[in-house]
């Protein structure tokens, strides 16, 4: 019998967003609450597994690793990109990697929910409420007339224009392959790096974590920045130096941070970033929601009947498929 494995189902959700008993009596399904790092401890823990799912980057799968997991056949992904999975390893060892689709707009809709927490200092005032207090905290400002400046303007780039234009903010944006008429199509305006940094209010990143845009913005580049400014990053936590910007909001030279990724996730319980208060922090939930998770497991689910019936489908690799390690039922 086949078994699988759903790890870093941190919420406990797994097991009640999709119908697994469909996969009776084929295989059997194991859900893992926790976030397991220590290489020796995951190889035990998965070597007795044909079938694992990993939730997007959680867990990464290095050569190391997967050299290690000879009954490992296939990898479903959440998303149809992981770049946690060494794809060239999977594809020698004949791994299958199969993906879901994603969801957009859930990031989109939690940038502008950092975006409205740090400006409008939502946590500190909930916070001070609880506290017995009553308008205990600093102004926040208004959003109208504002800058907001996009580094990326991708599909959630473009959808983050798109709320901008709504709160009759102007809009910067820019990126290295980034054309004027991408930039008018979306409602921006695009600009330098540089300009992007000195003159926007609020900074947010939708870019693509690559050997280009790790470390992109470091300490120069926050240098830029006005000490009224904001950083909201719900993309990939390297693009920007973290004891750079560390030392930026402890110092003030930018006004305030809201951030969903990190350096190291889960975010170490002693980590600096947690005991600053211009500081809004949610733990990489960006596509946590309810609709998406949904997607993701109903989709591995179809993903690993049909690699069970032999017709692997939203193969994120199609050069896997000759050498594949064969399910055996």
């Amino acid at each position: 019998m086949i078994k699988i494995a759903l790890l870093n189902d941190y919420q406990r959700v797994a097991m009640g967003l999709a119908p697994w008993e469909e996969l009776s009596p084929r295989a059997t399904v194991q859900a893992f609450h926790d976030h397991q790092v220590d290489a020796d401890a995951l190889v035990e823990r998965l070597a007795d597994y044909d079938v694992v799912m990993a939730m997007r980057e959680r867990t990464p799968f290095p050569r190391t690793l997967l050299e290690r997991l000879p009954k490992l056949k296939l990898i479903a992904s959440a998303g149809m990109r992981n770049a946690a999975i060494d794809m060239e390893a999977a594809t020698e060892l004949g791994i299958v990697v199969c993906g879901t689709a994603g969801g957009l707009r859930p990031t989109m809709e939690l940038s502008w929910g950092l975006i409205f927490a740090i400006t409008r200092r939502i946590a500190l005032e909930h916070q001070a409420m609880r506290e017995g207090a009553w308008q205990a905290g600093p102004l926040g400002v208004t959003l109208e007339g504002r800058t907001l400046g996009l580094a990326g303007l991708g599909n959630i780039g473009a959808q983050m224009a798109e709320v901008a234009r709504a709160f009759r903010m102007d809009v910067t944006a820019w990126s290295e392959h980034l054309t004027d008429e991408r930039a008018a199509e979306c409602g921006a305006r695009r600009v330098s790096r540089e300009e992007l940094l000195r003159g926007a209010d609020i900074v947010s990143i939708h870019l693509r974590l690559s050997g280009r845009t790790r470390d992109l913005f470091g300490a120069s580049d926050l240098a830029l920045m006005k000490p009224t400014a904001y950083l909201i990053n719900t993309s990939r936590g390297p693009i920007v130096t973290e004891q750079a910007l560390i030392e930026a909001l402890r110092a003030g030279k930018i006004a305030g941070a809201g951030l969903d990724v990190y350096d190291e996730e889960p975010l170490p319980a002693d980590h600096p970033l947690r005991s600053l208060d211009n500081v809004v922090l949610t733990p990489h939930t960006g596509y946590v929601t309810e609709e998406v998770y949904g997607a993701f497991y109903r989709e591995t689910l179809e993903n690993i009947q049909s690699w069970l019936d032999g017709e692997p489908q939203r193969v994120i690799d199609p050069a896997v498929l000759p050498r594949a390690r064969r399910p055996q039922a």
